[in-house]
């Protein structure tokens, strides 16, 4: 079997992640695999990766950051855009299609049902959802309110985003060795992980900022790339740690005491299959809210801005139970992975 992969965004990570993990998962399942990414993407992590992919047009009105406005805009380029990728599709024979969130999966679904070939897409914000589920089988991912619902009709289903293989494999010892590089370092004390993806926000700058103000009793490490250049001017370098974007993230994971993220993304989810505890900081991004927390229940404390120092506070107070509860989901995070892939191919092979 063969399949194109549609993914959105940058090609760096979020959904280059999600992306390189379904084709991942899907190869290991005997599906070969063709990736599509805007014409505009860098492609950073599938460079990193060896793997080669076709420019296409994939629009975005902004995910749930989207207004009406972007969204009207995205519109008009959708239609030049699922067209294109209907030429892809046919010239390059494959089986199936599958969309990679947002204007991936848009471009995907159109453009497969114009090719008349099958498609699964992966979705979670307004937009794809509106969209997908008419032309095909949509997966949801957890930020989208359906995900907590038990009945689904026939056309929707739900899954955890799908993990790196090596997640819960690094090795403490060797993050150790490279943070004792870094004169503010101090090995004695516990060390939080800020961080809002792999872009950069500034509200996650100001609370790692601002908790380094709080108390100078841990180690506070920020990661991820500026969404502007002008917010590394912002880092408080004399009392953050900042880390950039790292490639031994999986070792990072398994030397964290805590990690305070966004309330999105795969990143919680690769914490949690480390068994590391979480504060969420809301309405970080674009002030939208997802209530992550309610699904992950006992291993995620969820705090605004304003609340956050003492949240980070109390997460250590009541730490042990917190990670009990981390720990439980981590199996299950683990497996969601091969349960994607094979599900996918049973929608798209029926």
């Amino acid at each position: 079997m063969k399949a194109l992969v549609i993914i959105t965004g940058r090609g760096l990570g979020g959904d280059a992640v999600v992306g390189y993990n379904v084709i991942t998962a899907l190869e290991k399942k005997g599906v070969q695999c063709e990736i599509a990414l805007d014409e505009s993407a860098p492609g950073v992590l599938f460079k990193k990766k060896g793997l080669t992919w076709h420019k296409i047009s994939i629009p975005q009105a902004g995910g749930h950051a989207a207004t009406k406005a972007s969204s009207i805009k995205a519109a008009f380029k959708m239609f030049t855009a699922t067209f294109k990728a209907r030429s892809l599709i046919k010239k390059l024979g494959v089986d199936f299609v599958v969309g990679i969130i947002g204007g991936g999966s848009i471009v995907a679904s159109v453009g497969a049902k114009l090719a008349r070939k099958p498609c699964a897409t992966l979705c979670c914000t307004p937009l794809d959802m509106k969209v997908c589920p008419k032309l095909n089988h949509s997966i949801i991912l957890p930020e989208y309110y359906l995900f907590r619902e038990n009945n689904l009709p026939d056309n929707l289903s739900k899954t955890f985003y799908p993990l790196d293989d090596d997640v819960d494999s690094g090795d403490g010892a060797i993050a150790l060795e490279k943070l004792k590089e870094i004169p503010l370092f101090d090995e004695n004390k516990k060390t939080i992980l800020f961080s809002s993806g792999s872009s950069l926000f500034k509200g996650m700058i100001e609370a790692a900022n601002n908790f380094a103000d709080f108390t100078d009793e841990y180690n506070v490490l920020l990661i991820g790339y500026p969404m502007h250049d002008e917010y590394m001017d912002m880092i408080n370098e004399d009392k953050v740690i900042y880390l950039g974007f790292l490639d031994w993230l999986n070792h990072l994971y398994n030397y964290i005491d805590l990690a305070v993220l966004t309330d999105d993304g795969v990143m919680i989810e690769e914490v949690l299959a480390c068994k590391v505890p979480i504060v969420t900081i809301t309405k970080i991004k674009w002030g939208r809210y997802h209530n992550i927390a309610g699904i992950f229940e006992g291993a995620i404390l969820e705090s605004e801005m304003e609340d956050a120092n003492e949240c980070i506070l109390t997460a250590f107070e009541n730490y042990e139970a917190i990670k009990d509860s981390a720990d439980r989901y981590a199996e299950e995070l683990l497996d969601a992975k091969p349960s994607l892939a094979q599900k996918i191919i049973d929608v798209c092979g029926k």
